[in-house]
C-alpha cells in the first residue's frame, strides 16, 4: 500500500501522520466542545498522560502476545554482535502496537492520574469517550494505508501487497481495516450526540460496543501476529473479558439506584 510518503527526501510513515491527523482532530474538536478553560486544561493534561500510557502499553502487549519473537531473540542472543544490531533487535520486540494494550494504558493511566489530582475520573472519561472512536478511525485508516492489520482472502477485497512467511505475495483481502474506520465513525457520532443530551456512562458504553465490534470483526482479519487465548484471538479474549466487566458494573449501579 502506502506505507511512507517522501518528504524533503525523508521517509515518513502514513501511519503516524494519520495518528497525529487524529490527535490535532480530536484535540480541535475538544476545544470546542469544552468551554470551561479550567477543565479544558485538565482534559489536555489528563489526554497526554493517557497517550503516553497508550503508547507504552500498546507496545507492551504487542511484546506479550508475540512472545515467539522473545524467544528467538533469547536463543539467538549470542549472535548478537554490535549495539546496533541489539536496538534493532529490540525495535522487532516492540515495534508493533495492539490497540487494546493502548485503550486499557490510557485508561489506567488516566485513572492514576485523576487519583492523584483527586478529581472525578468517570466525570472526565465522560468528556474524552466519544473521541476514542474518532482517534481510532484515524489509526485504522493508517493501517490501511501502511498494510497492517489485513483482512482474510475475499473476491470483494482489495489487491494487497502482504508478507506471508517472509514472502511478498499479491492476494485480494478484505479491506476491515476501512471497515472499522467506518464503524468507529459511526460510533463517535452516536456517543457525542449522548454527551451533548447530558448522558453519563459514556465510557462504558463505548467499551461495550466496541467489544462487539471487535470481537465480530476478528474473524475477518488476516494477519498472523495476533495472538490466540482458549481458541480466540487475543483481541477477541478481551473484548469477552471487557464485556463482562462493562456488564457487570452497569448491573450493580442500576441496582445500587433502585435499592432503598
Amino acid at each position: 500500500m502506502y506505507q511512507y510518503i517522501e518528504i524533503f527526501n525523508n521517509q515518513i510513515s502514513t501511519y503516524a501522520i494519520m495518528v497525529l491527523i487524529g490527535i490535532f482532530t480530536c484535540g480541535i474538536l475538544i476545544s470546542k466542545t469544552i468551554k470551561n478553560k479550567d477543565e479544558f486544561n485538565i482534559i489536555l493534561e489528563l489526554s497526554l498522560f493517557s497517550l503516553l500510557g497508550a503508547f507504552i502499553f500498546s507496545h507492551l502487549l504487542y511484546f506479550i502476545v508475540n512472545y515467539e519473537l522473545f524467544i528467538r531473540f533469547i536463543t539467538n542472543f549470542d549472535k548478537i554482535d554490535s549495539f546496533s544490531m541489539f536496538i534493532n533487535s529490540l525495535g522487532i520486540l516492540f515495534g508493533g502496537s495492539v490497540f487494546y494494550g493502548g485503550l486499557l494504558g490510557a485508561i489506567l493511566t488516566g485513572f492514576i492520574y485523576c487519583k492523584k489530582k483527586k478529581i472525578n475520573f468517570l466525570n472526565y472519561a465522560n468528556i474524552i469517550a466519544p473521541f476514542i472512536p474518532l482517534f481510532h478511525f484515524f489509526g485504522r485508516i493508517g493501517c490501511f494505508l501502511g498494510g497492517c492489520c489485513y483482512g482474510i482472502e475475499s473476491k470483494i477485497g482489495l489487491r494487497y501487497p502482504v508478507y506471508m512467511n517472509g514472502v511478498l505475495e499479491y492476494k485480494r483481502l478484505f479491506p476491515v481495516q476501512l471497515v472499522e474506520a467506518g464503524l468507529n465513525i459511526v460510533l463517535f457520532v452516536i456517543l457525542y450526540k449522548l454527551y451533548k443530551k447530558g448522558k453519563n456512562n459514556l465510557l462504558m458504553i463505548y467499551l461495550i460496543c466496541y467489544s462487539i465490534i471487535r470481537f465480530i470483526l476478528e474473524f475477518f482479519r488476516g494477519d498472523e501476529a495476533r495472538g490466540f487465548v482458549l481458541g480466540l484471538s487475543t483481541s477477541q479474549f478481551i473484548s469477552v473479558i471487557i464485556l463482562i466487566c462493562c456488564m457487570i458494573i452497569l448491573i450493580r449501579k442500576k441496582t445500587i439506584k433502585k435499592a432503598p
